[in-house]
């Protein structure tokens, strides 16, 4: 990967990446349109599969997380892609984890919270694995979805923060036609469970309404408690953490307004989905 993305650089050849964990659906193909006009039609656009061991938690569903390598291929093929990198556990943490690699990348400020607070050794994963992948692909611009808002601003600061030359595009949130966010992971909710999965989409719909109908910023625990009684009244519903913040910083607020971004984790049966929106 990285002979072939020194010999694009030497040509002048733009390069677009995808960075995924696979099972590919139509948000995964949207950021793939995004990076083919990023590079254009003389450029290349690479999509990265790796279900990356260091960014789930030991209770987590790394063994069973969904994968799919001969349909995702076969998508990657009809958008296009020039390049699909599939690189294993070896190549990506040679001797395996912790008995040989020891090196990862830490973000400080921006990952303590939410997730990083729900899953704390996730966002070291997370940087670490696609610090490494930047350095394999050598892009010029890296494409991440806005549904993972939290995540794709901790990318961009650690681009920022340790120069690396690549530019972060972050990508509108795919949604079903009832408004679900695509995820991967939706391939879990069966039966009623996938009713119950628009409870995330409602309550930021509802959040939505009550700060646009007001003519000034609301108090957070209020709003919290609104969220928190919209999911309890989902039987197999349980929510995890809401917050409310200055989307860049992702600094909380107390009292939120138009403008404020809304993230929300919650679990639907042992299935944890999590959304995201401005208000």
């Amino acid at each position: 990967m990285q002979r072939l993305a020194r010999g694009w650089q030497r040509a002048g050849v733009r390069v677009g990446f995808v960075p995924t964990m696979g099972y590919l659906h139509a948000g995964h193909l949207s950021l793939v349109r995004r990076a083919r006009r990023i590079a254009g039609r003389e450029g290349r656009v690479v999509v990265s599969i790796y279900v990356n061991p260091t960014q789930f938690g030991p209770t987590e569903d790394l063994s069973r997380y969904p994968r799919d390598l001969a349909r995702d291929s076969s998508l990657c093929r009809e958008a296009g892609v020039d390049v699909l990198f599939v690189p294993d556990d070896k190549q990506m943490y040679p001797c395996g984890e912790g008995a040989g690699f020891s090196t990862y990348v830490v973000e400080e400020e921006l990952a303590g919270r939410m997730e990083g607070e729900s899953r704390p050794t996730h966002f070291r994963g997370v940087t670490t694995v696609v610090a490494k992948l930047l350095n394999m692909v050598l892009p010029d611009t890296a494409v991440f979805g806005a549904k993972d808002w939290q995540q794709a601003a901790i990318v961009q600061r650690m681009v920022r923060d340790l120069n690396f030359p690549v530019r972060i595009e972050v990508a509108a949130t795919w949604r079903e036609s009832d408004g679900l966010a695509m995820s991967s992971r939706n391939k879990y909710l069966t039966g009623d469970l996938r009713r119950q999965a628009l409870v995330l989409w409602h309550s930021i719909q509802a959040v939505r309404a009550q700060v646009s109908r007001s003519q000034k910023p609301l108090p957070a625990a209020r709003l919290k408690a609104r969220v928190k009684a919209l999911v309890a009244l989902e039987p197999e519903a349980r929510l995890d953490y809401v917050e409310f913040f200055e989307p860049k910083t992702l600094v909380p607020m107390a009292r939120v307004g138009r403008g404020a971004h809304m993230a929300l984790a919650v679990y639907i049966g042992t299935t944890r989905l999590i959304d995201n929106a401005r208000l």
